[in-house]
């Protein structure tokens, strides 16, 4: 097993996007393929046709980083999809037996949900890179409580399998592609993890939004933005995120949102926290519940 096939369509799927004018190439006659021919691409990255051949085919194996810089410069690359690229070669060079080796499957460790459960104010979750959802504090668990419901949780499940995320999410589309964007980054970092392969296995299969976007092959990071959510109990909430890399911790990462205080995103996190005691005090009370 390698990663030809994942560089083959990557590669193809880029060189599809760019028109001869946006490379700033002359058109003569009728087209008959979509985007920039390879020889075009090329001549732009500066290697001959028969290399960059080579490389459509799926072997990266020993291409150094200039000629890979180049050839992103002239599929015009962004800084997402130029880092997928390098990874892609580096796990082309690594070898199936050192990708094979598998990490131990990391945990977050107590000082992460210290620090996330000493966020009162802000909602704040740990996922992992196939978008579990680990750990999260009581607003987070009041925002995500419909993702919550499954075992495990997973934000990928819940955005293509569950009808009530087209509400929850108004952006529903950018959720969508988003996520499977960071999926595929996940693809090309870790070919050999099957928890993550049985997942995009089983939403290909069961989701025809989800073959569709992954068969784009576009990549995403999570960083920062804007989210907008439609929660069944405090209805539109307007957010910011930040998504924050934990080093060395087998691809964990921390997102918090926030509000400015004052702003109506402000005021539907404090309805929301209410709403989030109210149920809690609500389960506790419940024959049988431990307090």
């Amino acid at each position: 097993m390698d990663n030809r096939d994942e560089v083959s369509a990557f590669l193809r799927s880029r060189r599809a996007k760019i028109t001869p004018e946006q490379a700033g190439l002359p058109v003569y006659g009728q087209r008959r393929v979509p985007g920039l021919r390879r020889g075009e691409v090329a001549m732009l990255a500066g290697v001959s046709v028969e290399y960059y051949t080579r490389l459509e085919r799926g072997n990266l194996g020993g291409v150094s980083e200039s000629v890979l810089d180049a050839l992103a410069k002239a599929l015009r690359l962004d800084d997402t999809e130029r880092d997928h690229l390098h990874v892609l070669a580096r796990a082309a060079n690594a070898g199936p037996s050192r990708l094979r080796r598998r990490p131990k499957a990391p945990t977050v460790r107590p000082s992460v949900l210290r620090i996330i459960e000493g966020l009162h104010d802000q909602p704040a979750y740990v996922r992992n890179n196939r978008l579990d959802i680990l750990a999260a504090n009581p607003l987070a668990r009041a925002l995500h409580h419909e993702a919550l419901e499954q075992d495990p949780a997973n934000n990928a499940r819940y955005v293509f399998l569950d009808p009530r995320a087209t509400r929850f999410y108004p952006d529903w589309e950018r959720v969508a592609h988003d996520g499977v964007g960071a999926l595929r980054v996940a693809v090309a970092k870790d070919p050999y993890d099957r928890e993550l392969s049985n997942l995009i296995g089983e939403l290909s299969t069961r989701s025809d939004a989800f073959r569709t976007l992954w068969g784009a092959h576009d990549v995403h990071v999570f960083t920062e933005g804007t989210k907008r959510f439609h929660h069944p109990a405090v209805g539109d909430v307007e957010l910011v995120h930040e998504s924050l890399d934990l080093p060395g911790e087998g691809g964990l990462c921390v997102t918090v949102y926030s509000a400015d205080p004052g702003t109506a995103g402000a005021d539907a996190l404090k309805l929301l926290a209410s709403w989030a005691a109210t149920q809690e005090q609500d389960a506790a009370a419940q024959p049988g519940t431990e307090r």
